[in-house]
């Protein structure tokens, strides 16, 4: 019969999963030389039990965060180690920087090679522990947290974000509101909650005006600039192209921008761009970026003030903490040309 009042045993746990009381013993310490197969049992026994630890992990002052992206993208990770790095700096904590090449999971060998590490807590960048994990990192009290802007995170996981449809509804009014009736958006992947999330902002505002969207302007790809480039070579090289685009990142209006000057094209005289993000290179591009600001420094500032208050002890008072998005005009947005939209000769911006 299954105990759920914390009086479970690591003697009941052994029983209950067929091991030695060494090998229970071994996994509640974290112990790296146990079967993936084993350790699973017994953490789903000791889950099932409602096993209490006898002893406090002691509140952390001093040590490592591990900081952990999905992938490294230059301008915006550095804006996240910097916020994170104001608040860990003086608290006299360390941090080690790791990336999982673009997945969004941890592989299984993850958790173990935390446990190694020992770390104060642990801060995920657009990046999830499996439920597994999750268990095995509460049940060795490694307080983690998600900084994740799709807001698709169980309520279980601290979380820290921001609003993303707010961000595409801003931007896409913005274009609207000057005149354009041809926008394009180049989000993110499509598998990736936070783009999709912009791309219904940018339909709600094009509802509100009673505008259609059509939907070959509708673009999905990686946050680089190699694909705002793509699809932007793809959209303005067209005779009814867009007079305004909505890009999903600042490094993805960026290629934007260049498609735009590859085909002889003024920004914003002829077509209109809007980034995402305001990493701190938007304002001082050539053409300064008007875009929407998610605060990316407060967001993985707030996020490791999490990690660190749980390291020490303290509840934090929410676990999901989104951020608003603001935009901010500079000088890539204008209305439209009053002729229909052909290709120009002007020079470059």
């Amino acid at each position: 019969m299954t105990k759920s009042d914390g009086s479970a045993t690591i003697a009941l746990i052994a029983s209950d999963v067929g091991v030695s009381v060494t090998t229970v013993s071994k996994v509640l310490n974290g112990r790296a030389d146990v079967a993936a197969r084993t350790r699973a049992l017994v953490e789903d026994s000791l889950q099932r039990h409602g096993y209490r630890r006898r002893s406090r992990r002691p509140p952390a002052v001093t040590g490592h965060l591990d900081l952990v992206f999905h992938e490294f993208d230059t301008a915006w990770c550095m804006e996240v180690i910097r916020g994170v790095e104001e608040v860990t700096s003086p608290a006299r904590v360390e941090l080690v920087i790791s990336q999982l090449g673009g997945r969004h999971r941890p592989p299984r060998h993850w958790a173990d090679d935390v446990l190694h590490r020992s770390p104060l807590g642990v801060l995920l960048v657009l990046c999830h522990p499996t439920e597994s994990q999750r268990r095995l990192l509460t049940r060795q009290r490694i307080p983690f947290v998600v900084l994740d802007t799709d807001s698709a995170t169980a309520a279980s996981t601290p979380t820290v974000g921001s609003n993303n449809f707010n961000g595409g509804l801003l931007a896409t009014r913005h274009l609207i509101d000057l005149g354009h009736r041809r926008i394009a958006v180049v989000s993110g992947p499509a598998d990736v909650l936070c783009s999709r999330a912009r791309v219904a902002g940018f339909r709600s505002a094009h509802d509100e005006a009673g505008l259609p969207v059509l939907p070959s302007l509708v673009r999905y790809g990686a946050f680089t600039g190699h694909a705002g480039y793509e699809h932007g070579m793809q959209l303005l090289a067209t005779p009814d192209r867009p007079t305004a685009v909505f890009a999903g990142s600042d490094i993805q209006a960026m290629g934007v921008i260049r498609a735009a000057r590859q085909l002889g094209l003024r920004v914003p005289a002829d077509v209109s761009i809007v980034g995402y993000d305001n990493v701190p290179v938007s304002a001082w591009a050539a053409a300064p970026l008007t875009t929407v600001d998610q605060h990316v420094a407060d967001m993985a500032g707030t996020a490791a003030r999490m990690v660190l208050d749980l390291a020490r002890g303290i509840d934090v008072p929410m676990t999901r903490i989104d951020l608003v998005t603001e935009l901010v005009v500079r000088e890539t947005t204008a209305p439209p040309p009053s002729a229909a939209p052909t290709a120009s000769l002007s020079p470059f911006v």
